[in-house]
Parts: C-alpha cells; structure tokens; sequence
C-alpha cells in the first residue's frame, strides 16, 4: 500500500490534492467496508474500546450568567477576596442587594 501521509517537502497544493483523494475515498466506502472496519478496530487487542464513562459534569443551571468584564477598585476586590473562596458570588449579592432585585 501507497504511503499517503503528507511529507515536510510538499506543497500546501499538494496537501489540497491528497486531503481530496481522501475524502473521495471516504465518499466512495460502502457501508459494509465501514462495518468491516468497525468490526476490524473494535477487535483489536492492543486498542481496547474506551470504558470510562463520558463525563456528565454539572446540571445546567435554570439562569445562566453572563461573563462580563468589570474594572473595580483594588480595596473592593481585596475586601471581598479576604472571605475566602465565593468572592464573585458575594460581589454579584452585594450587587443585586444594592440593584433591589432581591
């Protein structure tokens, strides 16, 4: 079988004309070559399928933030910062409090 990797020496055309060879390839591939393949891949001993659960992380939430960018003055900053971890969710209270949206 025919190397088809791109070389250091070839041309961004070059590049163009193989990517096209490949993706005319994939076009032309049936759907039993591809179940062969599958089959081939997931048989392999030496590439084990992925058994780790995919990662669900956190619900989204009923009301999203916005990311926003602020300038405040530095005594503020520190002033919230000093009550440890949570010093943006304080900020954002401090700010509905004073906004009456609570």
């Amino acid at each position: 079988m025919k190397n088809t990797l791109p070389k250091a020496g070839r041309t961004e055309a070059d590049r163009e004309k193989l990517l096209d060879r490949i993706r005319a390839n994939l076009a032309a591939m049936t759907d039993e070559e591809d179940e062969a393949i599958t089959r081939a891949a997931e048989s392999d001993p030496d590439n084990p399928p992925n058994r780790f659960p995919k990662r669900m992380g956190r619900p989204p939430a009923a009301l999203t933030k916005v990311v926003v960018t602020i300038r405040l003055d530095r005594d503020v900053v520190d002033h919230f910062k000093a009550s440890g971890d949570g010093w943006q969710t304080r900020i954002n209270e401090a700010l509905r409090k004073v906004a009456e949206l609570e």
